[in-house]
């Protein structure tokens, strides 16, 4: 198998993403190392541990291409059947790569999507929380062989680094270039097109929220980031509704009614540039033309916060 790992100013970070590969059960993998134009002591960091154990190939981009772009790189490389995603700054379990390829084997699906966890900063060191209830809802609990329409709560497991597949499953599959959130529209393109896919409910990656808010999640204050962001959740719903699948269009609007809708309003209230607020208004206006919208029932205790 091979582990796609992109990475920009993250010589911080990094050491504990390779560690987290070299402590794996399942020792039968490569990683491609990826630097994506970085200026801090990430090359330095990826070529010491290409030159020191011989699973570690690396890459460098001179000038930053993003993290698509990273990831497309990496994707062109893999010549293994089995193929997964962890950004340089995230940690895997030590049993990841173990349960994800078994699983795979075991199904005979496309791809398998687990379940993850937050890792915040104490004051003192990183610590990895709990399950979150829409990560739970997506992968709990464990389904072989399933489809997006038998199981449209799937659809909440958005990332990338969640996942393994079956490298011929990419094949037509790449990432959106040159834009922020690239994984939510694949993401629910891997779940329209597979044939069947796997959930399981182990945290099997810690995502890391970092101390400095330097990451791109952490920044939606900014209007570029903003408008990257929207676009995810427009493409993604559209990639579902192509496909029929309305039921997890219907899940997708509870989720981002409830979680994304009121943060982004409490941002727009106090935000200077009146163009934040009217993007976020013009968003909810667009939610609610769906059909689906209707169905859609958001946690009651925060629907009174929306402002529509």
């Amino acid at each position: 198998m091979t582990v796609i790992v992109p990475g920009r100013d993250i010589a911080a970070f990094a050491p504990a993403a390779l560690d987290s590969l070299r402590a794996q059960t399942e020792s039968r993998w490569q990683a491609i190392l990826i630097d994506d134009g970085s200026t801090d002591a990430t090359p330095e960091i990826f070529a010491d541990a290409a030159a020191s154990d011989p699973r570690f190939r690396m890459i460098r981009h001179e000038e930053s291409i993003g993290l698509g772009g990273a990831r497309n790189a990496g994707l062109a490389l893999v010549d293994t059947e089995f193929l997964g995603f962890l950004d340089g700054d995230d940690e895997l379990v030590p049993t990841a790569l173990e349960r994800f390829t078994g699983t795979l084997v075991e199904s005979g699906s496309d791809f398998v999507a687990a379940a993850y966890v937050r890792s915040r900063f104490d004051g003192a060191r990183y610590v990895p929380g709990r399950v979150q209830p829409w990560v739970a809802a997506a992968t709990e609990p464990a389904r072989l062989g399933t489809t997006i329409f038998e199981h449209p709560r799937a659809s909440a497991n958005i990332v990338a680094w969640s996942k393994m597949s079956r490298t011929e499953f990419w094949t037509d599959l790449r990432f959106p270039e040159g834009v922020a959130y690239e994984d939510q529209i694949v993401a629910q393109r891997m779940y329209t097109g597979a044939r069947a896919f796997d959930v399981i409910p182990d945290a099997l990656v810690q995502w890391r929220l970092r101390a400095d808010g330097s990451s791109i999640t952490q920044g939606r204050a900014r209007l570029p980031v903003l408008r990257d962001y929207l676009a995810a959740l427009r493409g993604g719903i559209g990639v579902l509704r192509d496909a029929g699948a309305h039921r997890a269009v219907t899940a997708r609007l509870e989720l981002i009614l409830t979680m994304d809708v009121p943060p982004l309003q409490e941002i727009a209230g106090t935000h200077p540039d009146p163009a934040y607020a009217a993007e976020v208004t013009a968003f909810i206006a667009e939610l609610r033309s769906l059909p689906e919208f209707a169905d859609a029932h958001p946690d009651p205790s925060l629907v009174a916060a929306l402002a529509w």
